[in-house]
C-alpha cells in the first residue's frame, strides 16, 4: 500500500467512525474537512493506481474504497456503473 493509500484509508476510517457516532454526537462533527482531505488525496493518486480504487474514489464510493484498501473487495457489491 502506498503512503497516499494509507492516508486515504485512515481518512476513510475516520469518516466511518464519525458517521457511525453521528446520531449520538453532541455537538455534531463537521464532516467537511474529512471530505476535503479525501478530495485532496484522490487528486494525488497517480493514474497508474488500481482502476477500481480510482473509480471508487472519483465516484465518492467511500465504503467500497475502504473495503478495497482493506483487501476486502470481494465484499463489495457490484454497482450500476458501467466501467
Amino acid at each position: 500500500m502506498t503512503s497516499i493509500e494509507t492516508e486515504i484509508l485512515s481518512s476513510l476510517n475516520e469518516l466511518d467512525t464519525l458517521v457511525r457516532n453521528l446520531a449520538t454526537a453532541n455537538p455534531k462533527p463537521d464532516l467537511l474537512p474529512v471530505f476535503s482531505r479525501l478530495d485532496q488525496l484522490t487528486r494525488q493518486l497517480p493514474p497508474t493506481s488500481d482502476p477500481s480504487l480510482l473509480h471508487y474514489m472519483h465516484k465518492k464510493s467511500y465504503e467500497k474504497a475502504r473495503l478495497w484498501l482493506e483487501g476486502r473487495d470481494a465484499d463489495n457489491q457490484r454497482g450500476s456503473c458501467l466501467r
